[in-house]
């Protein structure tokens, strides 16, 4: 279990994990990796339920939706912990504390997990053991205006610089996690090769209850159209921006600064348009062809 003690917080220069480090060629965390063969190696198990995601597209919205289903809807059991341990975060190192490995491997079965990794940096054994893999995808403008105000909350997270510095390095694929683009297109390719139940944040905001639906029937889980209704109203943005067990505010404002914005700001789609100058969006889209030419998948940026 991940517990943010003040005394971690004051022995862990936060500053040090302000770097990112290519895992073949995708930038990440510095600590995941130094760590890297620990989740190279981790094993999943075939009943295991892995929740993907490109950094802010709904993980943990999606998290506190599975979490419901395998506690039938039951908002008392899903308010035992917070959700980074409901759900732990496959690849987390932070000094000091308990790894996503080694949280994951302290976890009975049915375990939840999370991650941001691209398809290609999984381990393998998640595809060895079929285990059911959902992933959730956002579009690109959206994630960009809510991945740069993440940068700004969380320490442990390089500067982004003003909005139009980092605009351009998100384009180029230059933030923790690589490029949305690769990321999206990837597991969106690997859909049919794997145990993957692709969905889109949009489509979770338009219809949510048929959203649930689907995961149930991927999951393989009945259930009455009472409880399905009970996770819905429970999952909206504005019930999870008033649970303190899925918003992040029991974490230290030394790991997470609360105080401008909220981790959970919006929740809607469409945002960008209030960032984005005419002349960044002309840009972006004309780069967003580029880089998405010859792929079927697409996204709403607009409600």
């Amino acid at each position: 279990m991940i517990n943010f003690e003040d005394d971690t917080i004051k022995t862990t220069d936060i500053t040090s994990l302000q770097v990112l480090a290519p895992v073949h060629g995708i930038p990440i965390g510095i600590e995941t990796a130094k760590n890297w063969e620990c989740v190279e190696k981790f094993q999943a198990r075939s009943d295991d339920v892995l929740i993907s995601t490109y950094p802010k597209a709904g993980t943990t919205w999606m998290c506190e939706i599975v979490d419901m289903i395998y506690n039938g809807g039951d908002l008392e059991k899903c308010r035992r912990d917070t959700i980074y341990n409901r759900v732990p975060y496959l690849e987390f190192q932070m000094p000091g504390m308990p790894s996503g490995v080694e949280q994951l491997e302290a976890t009975p079965s049915p375990r939840l997990v999370k991650t941001h990794l691209p398809i290609q940096l999984m381990p393998e054994s998640f595809w060895e053991k079929n285990s059911k893999v959902i992933y959730v995808a956002r579009n690109a403008k959206d994630v960009a205006v809510s991945y740069f105000l993440f940068h700004k909350m969380v320490k442990s997270l390089p500067d982004p610089g003003p909005w139009d510095v980092f605009l351009e390095s998100y384009m180029k694929g230059d933030v923790c996690y690589g490029s949305w683009h690769d990321h999206v297109k990837g597991w969106w390719e690997k859909k049919n090769d794997y145990n993957i139940l692709y969905l889109f944040y949009e489509d979770l905001k338009e219809k949510r209850k048929s959203e649930i639906r689907k995961i149930l029937q991927f999951l393989e889980i009945e259930m009455s159209d009472d409880i399905l209704e009970k996770i819905a109203y429970h999952t909206s943005f504005e019930e999870m921006k008033n649970n303190d067990m899925v918003n992040y505010k029991t974490l230290p404002k030394e790991v997470l600064d609360q105080s401008s914005t909220s981790f959970m700001r919006k929740g809607v789609v469409g945002d960008w348009k209030n960032h984005f100058t005419v002349t960044q969006n002309e840009k972006f889209d004309e780069d967003y062809k580029r880089q998405m030419s010859g792929t079927d998948l697409h996204f709403k940026t607009e409600t």
